[in-house]
């Protein structure tokens, strides 16, 4: 996780831009402007950005498993809504929702199920589902800490259900559920996942990701 403050944090919003931002898969920008960061500035970044503790936190672009991982699970919840018609959409990672949360008023999900208006840019309806996909910066103490603020923020906001989807290094997946977000579920390779109840009878078998 890199820190960047004041004019730095701007002139790294222009390499960023100009696509020269050296950066391993994964990792996060946390960009001190000087002032709150408000919804207005997810418009300068075009990609997967958040607003946390009045900063603007940028979130580099992912690698491959990563990007296997998001897309195994946004087709499932494509066919998934195909069959459910007016259940939901879902959403993909460059979707920021303004939520009210204690350290976030924007979150932005690897992948998101959906039940608000699409049409009203008052909303503050958070995802009902949530998928975090880890990527190569996604581990140690640092990045722990900020999974963990991130997932009280989605449940704070009114978030159900928020996978933690490591595609690295155990190859599971943690359901965890705003109803009991101390004991998640952990599904393995050769189970079937769920997000109960926020995307109701959805199963996701864990191989789809590798096979």
């Amino acid at each position: 996780m890199t820190k960047i403050q004041g004019y730095a944090a701007w002139r790294f919003l222009v390499r960023f831009k100009k696509g020269q931002w050296r950066h391993e898969p994964g990792e996060i920008a946390v960009l001190d402007l000087g002032r709150k960061a408000t919804v207005d500035d997810l418009d300068i970044v075009k990609g997967q950005t958040e607003i946390v503790d009045h900063c603007l936190v940028v979130h580099a672009p992912n690698g491959g498993w990563n990007a296997r991982g998001r897309g195994s699970i946004l087709f499932s919840l494509r066919e998934y809504e195909d069959s459910h018609d007016g259940a939901g959409v879902v959403l993909t990672s460059t979707v920021g929702y303004p939520v009210n949360a204690p350290h976030r008023t924007a979150i932005c999900a690897d992948v998101a199920w959906y039940t608000g208006p699409l049409d009203d840019p008052s909303d503050t309806s958070p995802p009902a589902f949530a998928a975090e996909v880890r990527d190569f910066a996604n581990y140690g103490n640092e990045a722990e800490e900020f999974l963990a603020i991130k997932l009280g923020d989605y449940f704070a906001a009114g978030t159900q259900v928020v996978w933690d989807v490591d595609v690295l290094r155990e190859e599971l997946i943690r359901v965890y559920r705003a109803t009991d977000p101390e004991n998640p579920a952990v599904y393995r390779r050769g189970e079937v996942a769920e997000a109960e109840p926020a995307v109701p009878g959805w199963r996701f078998p864990v191989d789809e990701i590798w096979d």
